[in-house]
């Protein structure tokens, strides 16, 4: 893997010159007492002291409210207007960490296991990914449990890592990613030889083996722990709306009298009314199965059916939850359920 050197004024300077070309950069951003993705309108917005953002990066690609078409009646014509891609910006996701730029993979396969979704793939093929290695982490981190790492590229088309005080080692992971350097090398330097970015990484336990869970998982649908685990949850929604790789959705239709569109917006398997019928029935009507919906969709089916995880450890669920659900506990208690 290629590897360049990136000063922290080359970066700034970089990421401006971007701007002045009208390329739409979403990078963590302060608000308040949260850091969160934005479209930033300066690059002195730009966090890069956080452990993570509040919600993922998904919204970039998937964003929680789309415009599928649109329509309009004149008299016995009704014109529609479909989705334009030709609208859409090319877009920059700075500063990502490597559980977000992960998440880009599930969510894609779960976006084209059947129908190519193209709302999704033409909004994914306008953005390039640049992400940050983790030099920090806390109790919620569990990317080491799900495969992952705190320095991975996988995902990111370039993928930074702080290896001094004043800049950062550039690993050039994708052919989009060597396009991009290419065009911007005025910025970087070659690497500096005995480098390790091992080194400079957060240190993050190993909280459970994934591959274990999926084995477990795939065999306990009748178990009792879902009810066990589920006890507190009140079915919020905010674990999928944080999640990186939570990709359900409803469609919607918004008319006034001669016009309308059709919305797509996040849902949550977990909301009551999800797989509620139109007859009354719901097959979910419990917490404890709208619980094991969630894992065993992330953890059995995704495998199954996509060969890929559904979880990317980055803790976005745990810190969201507001009865202190922790998924990589429930997931470490699973693995030893008889």
């Amino acid at each position: 893997m290629e590897r360049k050197y990136i000063s922290r004024n080359s970066l700034t300077n970089c990421l401006k010159k971007i701007q002045t070309e009208g390329v739409a950069i979403y990078a963590p951003v302060v608000r308040g007492n949260q850091t969160d993705f934005q479209l930033i309108t300066s690059v002195d917005e730009i966090s890069s002291d956080h452990i993570q953002t509040v919600q993922s990066a998904k919204a970039v690609v998937f964003p929680a409210t789309e415009k599928l078409f649109s329509f309009r009646k004149d008299k016995v014509d009704v014109t529609l207007k479909d989705y334009n891609p030709d609208e859409l910006p090319e877009t920059l996701v700075f500063g990502l960490h490597p559980c977000d730029a992960i998440g880009f993979g599930p969510l894609g396969s779960l976006f084209n296991w059947d129908t190519p979704d193209k709302p999704y793939n033409e909004r994914r093929k306008r953005t390039t990914l640049i992400g940050i290695s983790c030099t920090q982490a806390d109790e919620y981190c569990f990317c080491t449990s799900v495969n992952g790492s705190p320095g991975n590229t996988e995902g990111s088309d370039v993928l930074l890592t702080p290896v001094k005080a004043e800049g950062y080692l550039a690993e050039i992971v994708t052919e989009k990613g060597k396009a991009w350097v290419e065009k911007y090398s005025a910025f970087f330097e070659e690497a500096p030889a005995g480098i390790r970015k091992e080194d400079y990484l957060a240190e993050i336990p190993v909280k459970f083996n994934v591959e274990e869970v999926v084995r477990k998982i795939s065999s306990s649908f009748e178990s009792d722990i879902w009810k066990a685990q589920s006890e507190r949850c009140i079915g919020c929604g905010a674990c999928a709306y944080v999640c990186p790789t939570c990709a359900c959705f409803d469609i919607q239709e918004r008319s006034r009298k001669i016009s309308g569109s059709r919305i797509r917006c996040w849902d949550s398997c977990g909301f009551s009314l999800f797989t509620l019928h139109a007859s009354g029935h719901n097959p979910r009507e419990t917490q404890s199965k709208r619980w094991r919906q969630r894992l065993m969709h992330k953890f059995f089916i995704m495998p199954e059916r996509l060969s890929v995880v559904g979880c990317t450890g980055c803790g976005r669920c745990s810190r969201a939850c507001p009865v202190d659900m922790n998924l990589s506990e429930h997931l470490a208690n699973l693995k030893t359920e008889e």
